[in-house]
């Protein structure tokens, strides 16, 4: 059988010109084909295979039977996906840890604009005044500003020091 290349070659880019405008059919029509001559193989196979009287070709005739099965298991997925693309979803990062774990979901990252950009770390800890706004703790409170803490007074002392043994 004699094939024109350059008809072929054609053939191909008419096709492949087609499928960039979103016309699928031919695809379609390829993988249906192809799915149809897998089954044919798989179930031709499959019967020599039972024919066989040795092994060793029982054996040879159903691995390449249980391949063209494997195939057309697969080509008919890529039909369908094809035909049904799954729906596509876009999930960010879910926080999912045992221990610490920081997660910047919606942070930009830093452009190599040659641009310097301001530290984000010392922009938190600064308000728009420029006053730190960093939590340092409340000052140090010792007993003789809170009376509830104090020491015990001489009052409620023990009236005997010594160890009673």
């Amino acid at each position: 059988m004699d094939m024109d290349v350059t008809a072929y070659s054609q053939e191909l880019e008419a096709q492949a010109a087609r499928v960039v405008a979103g016309d699928l059919k031919g695809l379609e029509a390829m993988l249906t084909c192809q799915a149809n001559t897998l089954d044919a193989m798989f179930n031709r196979l499959a019967a020599r295979a039972a024919q066989c009287e040795f092994l060793p070709q029982m054996e040879t005739y159903l691995r390449h039977a249980l391949r063209a099965q494997s195939l057309c298991r697969a080509t008919v997925e890529a039909l369908g996906e094809l035909k049904n693309p799954r729906p596509v979803a876009f999930v960010q990062q879910a926080n999912i840890a045992s221990g610490p774990q920081q997660v910047n979901n919606g942070v930009a990252p830093a452009t190599c604009t040659g641009e310097k950009t301001a530290n984000q770390a010392n922009k938190l800890l600064v308000d728009d005044h420029g006053t730190t706004t960093l939590d340092t703790g409340a000052a140090r409170m010792d007993g003789r500003d809170y009376p509830a803490l104090a020491a015990v007074g001489e009052v409620h002392r023990a009236g005997d020091r010594k160890r009673q043994g």
